[in-house]
């Protein structure tokens, strides 16, 4: 995301959240800087769910090596799923990937036109992939499409942090969390919001499909 939009957010998001603003403070500008490696994003998704960040990396540098930091959906389908379970893979995790695979040599998914669909369309299509849900297109569209007002609401990071900032009893399910954001006027910048509520917390594990 350039830098102008992310000011704008900020200008936003400051004048009509005073909790933001004071994570704002305190933690500077941030980016959202889109990128069109979908393939290796989608791959990176599959293998960190459910591991913290640490795990998740050691993992996918392992997994990337073995298709020598160029994997190709032939490959993938190709391999044999011992050597996937090798790198560190689980078996759930070897269907996925070989899923992901296949439904991009059918043609069942097209990422080369997902930049132009909308964020709906988007989620439609990621989840008809074994493995990727709600919550792995979500991080899809924020991190890789650079997508400005993606709620994750279902990411235990975010939920967490909401409880925390807001001073909640409990953590918020997707109800509670959509009436703060329409509350403190969020839209139409909640990728920017989640940003700032995933750098208010010390916990590198987060919730994946």
């Amino acid at each position: 995301m350039q830098n102008a939009e992310i000011k704008r957010a900020i200008k936003h998001l400051s004048k009509h959240d005073n909790t933001l603003s004071t994570i704002i403070k305190n933690n500077g500008i941030i980016n959202l800087t889109p990128h069109k490696k979908y393939f290796n994003a989608l791959l990176d998704a599959i293998i960190g769910q459910q591991l913290s960040t640490y795990a998740a990396d050691k993992i996918a540098s392992r997994f990337m090596n073995l298709f020598n930091n160029n994997p190709m959906p032939e490959q993938i389908l190709d391999a044999e799923e011992t050597s996937l379970r090798a790198v560190g893979l689980s078996n759930a995790k070897v269907k996925y990937v070989k899923d992901l695979a296949k439904k991009i040599l059918s043609r069942d998914i097209n990422l080369k036109g997902l930049s132009k669909k909308s964020d709906e369309e988007i989620i439609l299509e990621l989840t008809k992939v074994k493995g990727i849900g709600v919550w792995t297109s979500h991080m899809f569209l924020i991190f890789t499409l650079g997508r400005l007002n993606v709620l994750p609401y279902s990411d235990l990071g975010i939920r967490k942090a909401v409880m925390l900032n807001y001073r909640l009893k409990k953590l918020p399910d997707e109800m509670k969390i959509r009436s703060i954001a329409k509350k403190y006027n969020w839209n139409p910048y909640c990728s920017v919001v989640s940003r700032y509520l995933w750098k208010s917390l010390d916990s590198n594990i987060i919730q994946r499909d």
